[in-house]
């Protein structure tokens, strides 16, 4: 089968510009003509074979990163966007937002950014939050909101990092036990480590050098907590570079990220990328043989599974998710084609709801997207108790999946049809962009299609989808 063509106009100019090189220097480094060099930027031709080896061997490119994942994903959130009452008539065709997704990025990014604004000032007047009229109450992306759209459009891959954390544990012990290896380090850096009833799951006095953890924490947030200290005593220089790359709008986003960043990279050493990737593919991606193989929670591997995107040696694309019981999403990341709403819950016709009522059971399911895409989801519930009586239990549900062609590479799609249509239940991103007329959980109308309502007759919903 003939692979398709590859347009990368933009992200083909992008990497001119860093180069710092002229169109008609960098076409004769890559051994094409000028005007063929324009067409291609102008995605007017696709990039070539040739154009990509020449990428890759003369100048280091990594050429994955003009694939189409970042497309798909600015398409996904144009169309979500687009579904909003404001645009009033007939959303763009597919075509016109791939158009517009592959050959004008930085526009699209920069629509987003202006609903985000239009939506951040309407919830404020709807809401009459007394912040507004302030000079500071500025229609900007909250700092939470821009720090998780900078990991969703990375892929969930912070190369710089992972490398660092992988090498940071080249010794750690093979069977999992590191929290000794791990102290060891810290103590090697004049670090003295306490733990404590009643203190926060970590406190650093930088002055004592003192590292604080709470004793009521499971031995696997422990560690990770420790290996986030880690991070950031002795790999900051990398985070800040990273976050100068993001360029983040405010104070708040940055160090949010910062503290994700030093997240990132203690799950990366709690698990390094070779030796994690091997072992998932040894144990089919068995998550409690992965947890003991590692000394990691449930949820720690789950993640980690999302974040498998090294160029080179690249795991299961998978998504992950966690909600709460309120059904809000807490966590996203998606290596797949699956995306999740940015505003509200998630589908509830989805198992990572009806974890809630079998916690500590895994559920399966087979479900298929209003696009037709067939997915593979695993769904479990989480407590993370108080550690004392009285104390209040946090409980979410996390959901790991993958396009159902990578199902057979999991232990938990055994013995499933994966061959039979109806067996895939149907699901959505969130009620108000999903236009299937006959669901019976459906929350609201959808905002794009028009509704008939016959005074007469009443089904499951006092309307009709048209």
């Amino acid at each position: 089968m003939a692979q398709p063509k590859l347009y990368a106009g933009p992200k083909l100019r992008e990497t001119r510009t860093a180069l710092g090189l002229t169109q008609k220097a960098f076409a004769a480094k890559l051994g094409v003509s000028l005007p063929y060099l324009n067409q291609m930027e102008n995605n007017n031709r696709p990039v070539s074979s040739t154009v990509l080896l020449a990428l890759a061997q003369d100048f280091g490119v990594d050429i994955a990163s003009f694939g189409s994942g970042a497309t798909e994903r600015l398409v996904s959130d144009l169309s979500e966007v687009l579904a909003d009452p404001v645009f009033d008539g007939d959303s763009p065709p597919a075509a016109d937002l791939r158009l517009a997704a592959a050959n004008a990025p930085g526009l699209a990014h920069a629509f987003l950014a202006l609903h985000r604004a239009y939506r951040g000032t309407h919830e404020r007047l709807a809401s009459l939050d007394e912040a507004l009229g302030h000079a500071d109450a500025q229609a900007l992306p909250s700092p939470w909101e821009e720090v998780r759209d900078f990991f969703h459009y990375c892929d969930n891959y912070i190369d710089a990092v992972d490398r660092a954390a992988e090498h940071a544990a080249r010794d750690w012990p093979g069977d999992g036990q590191i929290a000794g290896a791990v102290q060891a380090r810290l103590d090697g850096l004049g670090v003295t480590l306490r733990l404590a009833d009643g203190a926060p799951l970590r406190h650093y006095e930088a002055d004592s050098r003192i590292l604080t953890l709470s004793a009521q924490s499971s031995a696997e947030t422990q560690v990770f907590q420790m290996l986030l200290q880690l991070a950031m005593l002795t790999h900051g220089a990398l985070l800040d570079a990273t976050l100068d790359l993001a360029r983040f709008r405010s104070d708040e986003a940055r160090a949010i990220a910062r503290i994700g960043l030093a997240n990132y990279f203690a799950g990366a050493a709690l698990m390094p990328y070779g030796r994690f990737l091997e072992a998932a593919g040894a144990e089919r991606h068995d998550l409690e043989r992965l947890a003991r193989g590692f000394g990691a929670s449930i949820e720690q591997v789950a993640h980690r599974l999302s974040t498998l995107q090294r160029p080179e040696a690249r795991g299961v694309p998978f998504f992950f998710v966690r909600v709460d019981q309120a059904g809000t999403i807490t966590k996203r990341h998606s290596a797949t084609r699956l995306q999740f709403a940015r505003f509200g819950g998630a589908c509830p016709l989805w198992n990572v709801h009806r974890a809630f009522e079998t916690p500590g059971r895994f559920l399966r399911q087979l479900a298929e997207t209003p696009d037709g895409v067939r997915y593979f989801s695993l769904a479990r519930e989480i407590s993370k108790p108080g550690g004392s009586f009285g104390a209040p239990t946090r409980r979410f549900a996390i959901a790991l999946g993958c396009e159902v062609a990578h199902a057979g590479a999991l232990v938990y799609a055994d013995g499933m049809d994966l061959g039979r249509a109806d067996a895939f239940e149907p699901i959505g991103i969130s009620c108000r962009i999903c236009d299937r007329a006959g669901c019976h959980q459906r929350s609201v109308p959808p905002l794009e299609r028009r509704l008939r309502v016959d005074p007469d007759t009443r089904d499951i919903l006092p309307y009709e989808v048209g």
